[in-house]
Parts: C-alpha cells; sequence; structure tokens
C-alpha cells in the first residue's frame, strides 16, 4: 500500500505561506504545556536548540545523545560560516536572492515553500545567536564581518574564524544547560535509541540502550523529534565523527517513516586527501578557504616538482577556466566532479595523484600573512598538524570526500514525517536542499529547524490529537524491548572471524566506487550485487567480542553497520531508478556535452520517498511532485 504525501504546504503568496501557516496553527495553553513530553533524539544544533526551546514553552523534554555530552555532537565540526539573508554588505542579497541560491544550488529538486521558510527565518537565527553571546567574527568599526561561499556571488556567510559551528553549538549547548538545571529537560548521555515505538499509527516513544551498563529501557512520549544528523559514514570514510550514524533514522524507516531521496549524498571538494589503509575517516577543510585559496594543477602530467617551483605559465586554475563568474566558488557538486576529472586524466598531484592544489600565496602577497592568520589560523594549524607541511609556504593539497547527506527522512511543512507525531530535523530530514546543499546553509537550517519551526508545529500536532496515555508497560514497548535484546544477543553469539570495522572499509569502498561522485547503470547494478551478498557475510560471520552488561564499542558499531548494509542497497536502489544527473547525483549516461549534469524534469522533478515493505522485499517508490510557482526551471550554470 503506497503512501500518501501530503506536504500541508499553506496556500498563498510564497512570502507570506509562513507567517500564515502560524496563525492558522493550533497553540497549546501555557498551563498545558507541562503535561506534554517530547523526545528530542539528537543534541547537536537541530536538537539541542529544539530541546532547549521547547522546555522554555513549557513543554518536558527528555533529550538523548550517544555522546558523553551534549557538546560532543558532530556540529561541533562545522567549520566555515553560517548563511543569512542580512545584506550587511550592501551587495544585492536579499531573502528572495538566497531562497533562489539555495533551490538554483540544490539544482532545483526542493521544496519552494520550505526553502523560502528558510532564507525567511536566517535572518533572526543571527540575532538569536548574538543575544547567546556567540562571537562571530566583526569588522574594525564592530560590525559583523561576512564572507563569501560556494554558489552564491554575494557575501552572506556570518563566521567565527574556521570553528564557527563549535561556537554556534556552545550557544545552543549553554541554552540546553539552563533547562537541564530548571529541570525542563531530563538529559540522557550515552544513550542510543534503537527503535521507535509505534501505538495506533501515532509515534509515542523510543526504546534506548545506556551504552555504559547495556540496559534496555523504553521511555514514552506524545511526540518524538530525530535529530540525529546524516547517514554519510555509510562510505566509511567521510568527513563524519565516527560515531555519526543512521541508526535512528534507519529504524524509524522500519515502522514506517519513507526515507527521501537516499542517493543524494554530497561529496565535499575540499578535504585532505586519503593517505593509505590505515584511516578510518577524513578531514575538512573549510569550503571558506576558497575565498582566498586558488585551485589548480599542473598542466603537465607526472609534473613532481615542488609547487613553488612551478611558474605561472604551467599552471591550470582550472576552476576559475572553467567558471569564470564563480571562479574557485562554484558550488560543492560542480568543483568536486572537477577535481576529480583532472586527476582522473592523470594530473593530479601527491603521491596517490588523487590532489589538487589549493595555493594561498597570492592572498598572502595581496592582504599580508597576518590577515590570512587572522581568517583560518585555526585551519592552517589543523591542516599542518595532519600533513606536516606549512600551508603559508605550501600549496595545500585536497580532493573530495564524502562530508554531507541531503537525503533523509520525507517531511512535510511542519517537518513531521509520515507517521504521525514523528518529526524529524536538520540532516536528518530531506528538506531544504535539494540534490546538492550550499555551503554554510546547515548551520542555518538546524537552527531554523530547532530554534524556530518544530516548536510551533509540535505544539500544532498535541493541539490537534487527543492522545490516549501510554506507558512504558504497554504491550508495543514491550515487544520492541525483545526485538532489541534479541538482536543483540544475536550479535554476540555469531562468534565469527571479522571484525565490524572490516565489513564497513569494505561497504565504504563498494559505496565510493559505485555510488560515489559518479554513478552508472552497471556499476549501481554491481553494488546492488555485492551489498547483499556482504549483509549475509556479516551476518555470518562478524565478531563481536565482550558482553551486553558493560561499555562495548564493538556492539554499538555492530548494529550501525548492519543498519548501513541495508541503507547502502536502498542508496544504490534510488541512484538506479533516477536516470537523470541532478546535483550531486551524477549520472554518466545523463550530462551535457561539456559534461555537466543533465536533468530530466519531465521524468524526475519529484521527491523519492521510499517506503519500507518488510524483510526481503523490495521498497515501495512513491512520488512528491515538486511544483514551481516562482522560480524557473533552468539549466544550471555557474560560468
Amino acid at each position: 500500500m503506497s503512501l500518501r504525501l501530503d506536504t500541508h504546504t499553506p496556500s498563498g503568496p510564497l512570502a507570506q505561506k509562513w507567517d500564515k501557516h502560524r496563525f492558522e496553527m493550533k497553540l497549546v495553553n501555557p498551563a498545558n504545556k507541562r503535561k506534554h513530553t517530547v523526545i528530542v533524539v539528537g543534541s547537536g544544533l537541530a536538537g539541542g536548540a529544539a530541546a532547549a526551546t521547547m522546555s522554555e514553552l513549557g513543554y518536558n523534554v527528555k533529550c538523548f545523545c550517544f555522546q558523553d555530552s551534549p557538546r560532543r555532537a558532530h556540529s561541533i565540526a562545522a567549520q566555515g560560516g553560517i548563511n543569512a539573508a542580512k545584506n550587511y554588505q550592501n551587495d544585492g542579497d536579499s531573502i528572495y536572492r538566497l531562497f533562489y541560491d539555495t533551490i538554483k544550488g540544490g539544482d532545483f529538486r526542493s521544496r519552494e515553500g520550505n526553502v523560502y521558510r528558510l532564507a525567511e527565518l536566517s535572518v533572526n537565527i543571527i540575532d538569536q545567536c548574538v543575544a547567546q553571546g556567540v562571537p562571530f567574527a566583526r569588522e574594525y568599526g564592530g560590525l559583523l564581518s561576512n564572507r563569501s561561499f560556494g554558489g552564491a556571488q554575494v557575501s552572506r556567510t556570518f563566521y567565527a574564524r574556521g570553528q564557527t559551528g563549535q561556537q554556534l553549538l556552545l550557544g545552543a549547548y549553554q541554552a540546553l544547560e539552563r533547562q537541564i538545571a530548571r529541570g525542563g529537560v531530563k538529559m540522557f548521555p550515552r544513550t542510543e535509541m534503537l527503535d521507535l515505538v509505534v501505538i495506533d499509527g501515532k509515534a509515542r516513544g523510543i526504546v534506548t540502550r545506556d551504552l555504559v551498563t547495556g540496559a534496555i529501557e523504553s521511555h514514552t512520549a506524545e511526540a518524538v523529534v530525530l535529530a540525529t544528523g546524516g547517514y554519510g559514514n555509510v562510505y566509511y570514510l567521510s568527513t563524519n565523527a565516527q560515531g555519526s550514524n543512521a541508526t535512528a533514522i534507519w529504524r524509524a524507516y522500519k515502522r514506517g517513516a519513507a526515507f527521501a531521496n537516499p542517493c543524494f549524498t554530497q561529496i565535499h571538494p575540499t578535504c585532505i586527501p586519503v593517505t593509505g589503509e590505515h584511516q578510518s575517516k577524513l578531514t575538512l577543510m573549510s569550503e571558506s578557504l576558497r575565498n582566498d585559496g586558488r585551485v589548480w594543477i599542473p598542466k603537465k602530467a607526472g609534473d613532481k616538482r615542488d609547487p613553488r617551483q612551478i611558474p605561472e605559465n604551467e599552471r591550470d586554475y582550472f576552476l576559475e577556466r572553467k567558471y569564470p563568474a564563480f571562479g574557485n566558488l562554484a558550488p560543492r557538486d560542480i568543483a568536486s566532479r572537477a577535481a576529480k576529472e583532472v586527476c582522473d586524466e592523470g594530473l593530479g598531484v601527491g603521491q596517490t595523484g588523487r590532489g589538487v592544489y589549493l595555493d594561498f600565496a597570492d592572498a598572502i602577497k595581496r592582504l599580508g600573512r597576518g590577515v590570512i592568520e587572522e581568517r583560518y589560523g585555526n585551519l592552517f594549524e589543523m591542516y599542518e598538524r595532519i600533513t606536516d607541511e606549512n600551508p603559508y609556504e605550501v600549496p595545500m593539497r585536497i580532493y573530495p570526500a564524502v562530508h554531507y547527506t541531503m537525503g533523509g527522512l520525507w517531511v512535510d511543512y511542519n517537518l513531521m514525517g509520515t507517521i504521525e507525531g514523528l518529526h524529524v530535523t536538520g540532516e536528518a530530514n530531506f528538506s531544504d536542499h535539494g540534490a546538492n546543499r550550499l555551503g554554510a546553509s546547515a548551520l542555518m537550517q538546524g537552527l531554523a529547524d530547532g530554534y524556530f519551526i518544530i516548536p510551533g508545529t509540535i505544539g500544532n500536532y498535541l493541539a490537534s490529537h487527543k492522545l490516549d496515555t501510554v506507558d512504558a508497560s504497554h504491550p508495543a514497548f514491550k515487544a520492541a524491548e525483545g526485538e532489541v535484546a534479541a538482536t543483540t544477543e544475536r550479535f554476540l553469539s555469531i562468534d565469527g572471524k571479522r571484525t565490524v570495522s572490516s565489513f564497513h572499509r569494505e561497504l565504504g569502498k563498494i559505496m565510493w566506487e559505485y555510488c560515489g561522485m559518479s554513478r552508472n547503470e552497471a556499476g549501481l547494478k554491481t553494488a546492488l550485487k555485492k551489498i547483499p551478498e556482504l549483509r549475509a557475510e556479516f551476518w555470518r560471520d562478524v565478531n563481536v567480542p565482550g558482553s551486553d552488561a558493560e561499555l562495548n564499542q564493538a556492539l554499538e558499531r555492530a548494529g550501525r553497520v548492519a543498519d548501513f548494509l541495508e541503507l547502502g542497497e536502498l542508496m544504490c536502489l534510488d541512484a538506479l531508478h533516477r536516470t537523470e544527473s541532478c546535483g550531486a547525483h551524477f549520472r554518466e549516461e545523463s550530462q551535457t556535452p561539456d559534461g555537466e549534469a543533465l536533468r530530466d524534469d519531465e521524468n524526475f522533478a519529484y521527491v523519492a520517498a521510499w517506503q519500507y515493505a518488510g524483510e526481503g522485499k523490495s521498497p515501495i517508490l512513491n512520488k512528491e511532485p515538486l511544483v514551481f510557482e516562482n522560480v524557473k526551471l533552468s539549466q544550471r550554470s555557474y560560468k
């Protein structure tokens, strides 16, 4: 049975939709808010902001994270900045321009109403964060500073050197800690969600495992918010923290939540290249570096000279050459493919040949080392610690790597999934970025969802539904606890010969090879043959030592990798069915004569929302048509 995908997007002019919707939403009386409990899974920017804000409104909030502190959420790793249409630079920016840039950057595969609301709320986010004391960079006179990011011709990105995510998370964290101290939020650190409990078609709680003691527990609520981030670690090597995983959203998918556009995964163009099999993750070098750094390669293949000895006329600044209007600030998907293309031609640098130069010599000569150090000092230091090369003196070497996932659980305008009462925020949903996210927009979405959208839409849901009281003794909770315990016991009883990590690494190689920066029909079919075989071997030969009554990281990883082995197959299935190229999804069979992504708007202007059909059965494809009333569909060009 297919799903009914009602977006609940309000009618009326684009610029009035959110205000109209806020007026039409039902409210919960302040005195009644304390009667409601809301679960928030995840404590990064989206989850921490949502938990703090809903507690401040008066709701009882339970917040869960698998880290030992909310401060360790992966949001802390964001570097370059956060977009907002403040137009402080008086360079032609506006809410509409940010809306258009985001729609175009996503290659026209996102919902107009949601994206406009994001642009509209961006201006409020900066005010909120400044009020919290977030130390954004400022000009000499004290005004907030801006810089540029990819896919835009205006400077709208607010930043705190190369640690913007950390500073924004500290703002959300202090708001969350205030509510914890007040008693409005009960925090559950070192606790992992392992199942969603659905009663009468509505999300009513979760089942968790205490990662220290191994205790399996149920938690009830009137509504559940998932803010658990993306699934980039399906590739094994990514810029995500090693603990980042898809378990919460995948378990929700298997309970009935549709998964939208899983093949839309972003490859970031500026990461430190892979150096060998020993690596377990990759390191991002912020997109902000492309403001002042110039990307180039030697014109001659196999040129092993010191880059400082290669004269200008023997260098190819290929982004500036191919995309003169945007130059080094071309969007991520385009810049990544361009780097891969020149490396595939044998022009890459470094020992592996999988790298291009990011050179700051011109900027240092023009502005002075002090200015560059002030803008990017911590990033340069991080690069030198990892590579033992000084980027003030020698060009950085960079190469694309998996960074972000635009796909996620399907949500409507209220950020509610196809299970009533299940709300999904931040990178865990598919909502705003289409087929490619513009730089500095992830922080914007997480805080818009957490501070400004979900506190209102949760109230609308609670005020619109009379929910029966349930507790952890309900049969649905007991059944879910039993399933979690049985799966845990199964992991420990296999007693195979291979480690969890070896399976994860092998899956990552399959995904990168066949469903990475470029995809084709033959490769995707190969992946769809290899992944089920690997999954069968995993359940036959994985080794999970230790017990379930203690801290057991092998057991934690086993559950996450088991989910990746299923999710990876869905990603390849989605990529195979979408025969067009759009944004970061590049099908080799669908490209323009000059090698750019070629969309097929007639057949694929929709959101692909996949529905779980049961163990061993093919998922069901549901389609949400994308309607464009305010922008004109066009071939994306950054030339």
